[in-house]
């Protein structure tokens, strides 16, 4: 019955009581204060149920805005147990709210549809009318104690009433309350002229005040422009610095773009320079290799020959081979030395004579 009033309420989540069979504080928390709000949006209960002392005041909060409000007396032992006796303790608030939208949803059935729709209000707008509504309510509650303890004294002041009207009126007694009542009423007409009178002094020192503080504004603004058509003897030479500024800021500007921009061609200049060292090693670390493949060849091709007139050829063909390897390292030494100078123009033969 709990879960299915809890889903007819409209509760957000969904609840078995397999949720109860162990204690589950922070659940039965949630549903109280969803059932209080639900009673009451504008109640201030605090939700916070972290430690033991909050969750005891949390409880007994709780069942005090229920006693009061609602007139339902909760057990806080087993609220606070928050098992299955916790259940039938919710299950008294829910059944008040479940009852009242019944017989809401009954009422609204037994009316005709254009009646239903006359009667349709928003809640929220009539926040306001309940609070004054409760507050006459206690206020009735109040008076009737209070006449009830009225009538209950009626039997002993019935005789002291029926002898104050049977004893005989005396005019002299009379005569001079009267006097006294009208003393009292002159006196309260006195002083309401004297602070009538007091009011038109008040007033008329008031309205002074307003006078002399208008004089002293219109002077204070008669002040200000005079001040503001005065030209201060400094904004002469102000305006001039400000020239000579503007003058030394466009000046900056293009000095900046021009550092800039060589900047810039400092960088592409020394990255070409970069790249044709790295061409140049690249060279001289073919040519190397391949004159130790020739020097290889060379020294191979001289041991194979026995002959006088071979080694004879062989030795000049050596001296021509080292003459091309010097001039070879020459070259590409002097690659290596002016990364930036002239360039060497040569080929990889020599010429016909040694001079050449």
């Amino acid at each position: 019955d709990f879960t299915e009033m809890m889903r007819a309420l409209g509760y957000p989540r969904l609840i078995s009581m397999e949720n109860f069979q162990t204690p589950n504080f922070m659940l039965v928390s949630e549903v109280l204060l969803w059932l209080v709000k639900r009673y009451e949006p504008h109640s201030d209960i605090p939700g916070d149920v972290e430690t033991e002392q909050d969750r005891v005041f949390f409880i007994k909060a709780v069942a005090q805005f229920m006693a009061t409000k609602a007139h339902i007396k909760l057990n806080t032992k087993k609220l606070y147990q928050a098992d299955g006796y916790a259940v039938k303790e919710l299950l008294k608030i829910t059944s008040v709210l479940y009852g009242a939208m019944n017989t809401q949803g009954g009422e609204r059935a037994d009316l005709p549809e254009e009646d239903s729709s006359k009667f349709k209000f928003d809640l929220g707008s009539k926040i306001a009318d309940l609070k004054a509504a409760r507050q006459l309510a206690s206020e009735i509650t109040s008076k009737g104690a209070v006449l009830y303890d009225l009538l209950g004294k009626e039997v002993e002041l019935r005789e002291a009433r029926t002898e104050s009207i049977a004893r005989p009126l005396e005019i002299n007694e009379a005569e001079k309350v009267m006097k006294i009542a009208i003393n009292s009423v002159l006196e309260e007409v006195q002083k309401t002229k004297d602070m009538l009178n007091n009011v038109a002094l008040d007033e008329a020192n008031l309205e002074a005040k307003i006078e002399k503080r208008k004089l002293e504004l219109e002077r204070s603004q008669k002040r200000l422009q005079t001040l503001q058509s005065v030209r201060p003897a400094f904004m002469d030479e102000y305006e001039k610095i400000e020239e000579q500024l503007q003058k030394q800021y466009s000046t900056y500007l293009e000095k900046f773009r021009n550092l800039t921009y060589m900047e810039q061609l400092l960088d592409d200049h020394r990255r070409t320079e970069q790249e044709m060292f790295e061409e140049a090693a690249n060279m001289l670390r073919l040519i190397q290799n391949r004159l130790k493949e020739e020097e290889q060849h060379l020294l191979k091709s001289g041991g194979n020959d026995d002959s006088d007139i071979d080694i004879q050829e062989d030795e000049g063909s050596d001296s021509e081979g080292d003459v091309q390897i010097m001039r070879h390292r020459i070259s590409t030494e002097a690659l290596l030395q002016g990364r930036v100078g002239t360039r060497i123009v040569g080929s990889m033969q020599g010429g016909d004579m040694e001079e050449d």
